[in-house]
């Protein structure tokens, strides 16, 4: 089965040259201060202006007004956003339609009942990120190295708009989560790390292997 990957919180010009050579289809840049990945906007165009052809620019926002968006939009090439926060369904359609670029909006899974929301936001956005849900009182709404149980998603193939699993990935469990979910796009960004925030490009190639070979 072939599996696309989102290494995401990328930060320096090797994070995107080892996720084209491996083949990614998505690189994301994180723009949440309380992230130890944020870049600021003049950082991202430069790594953006890097990206080869086919594979898209996320650009990963928390609740963010549109003053924010208005400044990163202008002054990155963005493929997609992807909304990370308490965005209500309401707000995904706004900012799909005063951007003109499609929309992901990231959903916090750690029971059954969490996935009742996909339904209501699959009408609204493009895709759909199904991370964990981050502990209560986290700093960060992702990027947290946390894991749900993948089998909740076992099965569930009728959500109509495309899916991406996210959430505590690593080289060592990700062939065992596609196993589980039937995913067909996996988002990585502590997992592949050697540092808190800093990629490792032998854990990239890893993570890509494990895929590969799975």
């Amino acid at each position: 089965m072939d599996v696309s990957i989102k290494f995401c919180g990328l930060s320096r010009p090797g994070d995107v040259a080892a996720a084209a050579r491996l083949g990614a289809r998505y690189v994301g840049f994180v723009f949440f201060p309380k992230s130890p990945r944020n870049v600021s906007p003049d950082a991202a165009r430069a790594l953006a202006l890097e990206v080869p052809p086919g594979v898209a620019k996320v650009a990963l926002t928390v609740d963010a007004d549109d003053a924010a968006l208005d400044a990163l939009t202008g002054a990155v090439p963005l493929d997609m956003l992807q909304l990370h926060g308490e965005e209500s369904p309401g707000r995904v359609a706004e900012v799909r339609a005063r951007y003109g670029l499609p929309v992901m909006k990231a959903l916090g899974i750690a029971t059954a009942a969490d996935l009742s929301a996909i339904d209501r936001f699959a009408a609204v956005a493009d895709q759909l990120l199904i991370d964990a849900k981050p502990a209560p009182g986290a700093d960060l709404p992702g990027g947290n190295g946390l894991s749900f149980d993948w089998r909740l998603l076992a099965g569930r193939k009728y959500w109509t708009k495309p899916w991406m699993l996210a959430g505590g990935l690593t080289p060592e469990n990700v062939a065992e989560a596609v196993r589980l979910t039937g995913a067909r796009q996996v988002d990585v960004s502590s997992g592949v790390e050697g540092a808190r925030g800093i990629k490792d490009a032998a854990r990239m190639e890893a993570f890509a292997t494990a895929l590969r070979t799975a």
